[in-house]
């Protein structure tokens, strides 16, 4: 299944609405002689959520140990659940407020509220967001040495696996139980339990892709409930990977966890394990990349070339943008030196302004007057704590840089 289509009112027999330039296939349609596009007809339930599951599922599970060390088990859990709830209230407005607009994309919502500015600023921020997660794919891609249903069941194989290797090596004695609280010595360590929070935000964004899984549905009102299932399943994922992550690694947990399989797991068939482990993740990071990719393209020649022809009828230009943004990733990826850093700066930038700042906000500015005090309520709380957290996530990153300077420069 593609993630957009170029016309749904061919492919979707319930929607009849004309679907612009940036939900288009994520490579061109096979166009007849009669004008029709070779697609077909709406998407089921089971792979609406399974689409949408496979954008969310990305390389932030792999920080989610991390997070574990950082906050304990009882606070990283329930935040993880705490950003599942938010993610899907700011879905929720952004599908309420497209209805009343009449708009199919994010990018189309976004121009009905705050015009030309607005629409802009989210294709940066798409554009910051999907490059800043396309670099850590291939960060984790090349540390494997390993140079949409099925994407989903391989993460899961990855937390069957890891789940296993931890419940053995706990009944033979050979692992404490981790913390379940954060340790809090001294300031530095209260905004340190600050930076889990940009990883959190990053593992949950999907909503660039709402509106293309909604467009290929028959049925509009099964949106709803497919983005319940969906956050339901990632959710239940998350947690189990964070949970066993961090007790099979403990205070050894490494930003990457996948780096922790390096090490011998101190079970029989380790290596065997190990390389199972990092092969599964790898074959998804390489089904999820494409998705990614997609909406990058699209967002960035959108940006560079508004007034152009759509991007899939001029291969010429498809090709350039293609072989540029892959170059420029690949670059970044030698230049980074943990995804921990770049899920840092995308989560706390980009990645907070299209889940939940710009959904917040569009329910405050409410163009078309359908917002209750409960959803401006709720909105008002979002960016606030978008905005505090976030703020003191950068602010304790620049802090720790500066320190681990300045004791470089001592030495």
């Amino acid at each position: 299944m593609t993630i957009a289509s170029a016309f749904p009112e061919e492919m979707s027999k319930g929607k009849g609405k004309h679907v612009p330039e940036e939900n288009s296939p994520l490579l061109p349609s096979l166009q007849k002689e009669d004008g029709e596009f070779n697609e077909f007809n709406g998407a089921s339930f089971p792979g609406a959520v399974f689409n949408l599951s496979t954008t969310i599922v990305g390389a932030g599970i792999m920080s989610l140990p991390a997070t574990m060390k950082v906050l304990g088990l009882v606070p990283g859990i329930f935040m993880i659940v705490f950003f599942a709830f938010l993610t899907e209230a700011s879905i929720e407005f952004l599908i309420r407020f497209s209805r009343v607009g009449k708009s199919v994309s994010y990018g189309g919502v976004m121009g009905d509220s705050f015009g030309k500015i607005g629409r802009m600023l989210l294709q940066i921020c798409v554009i910051v967001n999907n490059v800043g997660v396309m670099i850590v794919y291939m960060i984790i891609i090349d540390s494997l040495s390993y140079s949409s249903a099925l994407s989903v069941a391989l993460a899961v194989i990855f937390v069957v696996i890891t789940a296993g290797i931890a419940v053995i090596k706990l009944l033979n004695g050979s692992i404490p139980m981790p913390k379940l609280f954060p340790a809090i010595p001294d300031l530095a360590s209260v905004w340190n339990l600050f930076t889990a929070v940009p990883v959190l935000v990053t593992a949950f964004i999907c909503h660039y892709n709402v509106h293309s899984i909604d467009n290929e549905l028959e049925d509009s009102s099964q949106i709803k409930p497919i983005v319940r299932t969906s956050l339901a399943l990632c959710s239940t994922v998350y947690i189990a990977t964070s949970f066993f992550g961090y007790l099979l690694f403990g205070e050894s947990t490494l930003p990457d966890v996948l780096a922790n399989f390096d090490e011998n797991l101190g079970i029989p068939y380790s290596s065997v394990f190990s390389d199972v482990v990092r092969v599964s993740y790898a074959l998804h990071l390489m089904l999820v990349f494409p998705m990614i990719f997609h909406a990058l393209r699209l967002n960035l020649d959108g940006l560079l070339f508004p007034k152009a022809r759509p991007l899939s009828t001029d291969n010429c230009r498809f090709t350039v943008i293609s072989v540029a943004l892959l170059s420029l990733i690949f670059l970044a990826a030698n230049f980074i030196p943990s995804i921990w850093d770049a899920f840092q700066f995308t989560g706390a930038t980009a990645a907070v302004c299209i889940g939940f700042i710009f959904p917040a906000a569009m329910t405050l500015r409410d163009p078309h007057g359908i917002a209750t005090l409960q959803d401006k309520l709720l909105s008002t709380l979002m960016i606030l704590l978008a905005v505090l957290s976030n703020g003191v996530a950068i602010y304790s990153d620049a802090s720790s840089l500066f320190t681990t300077t300045k004791a470089s420069d001592q030495l």
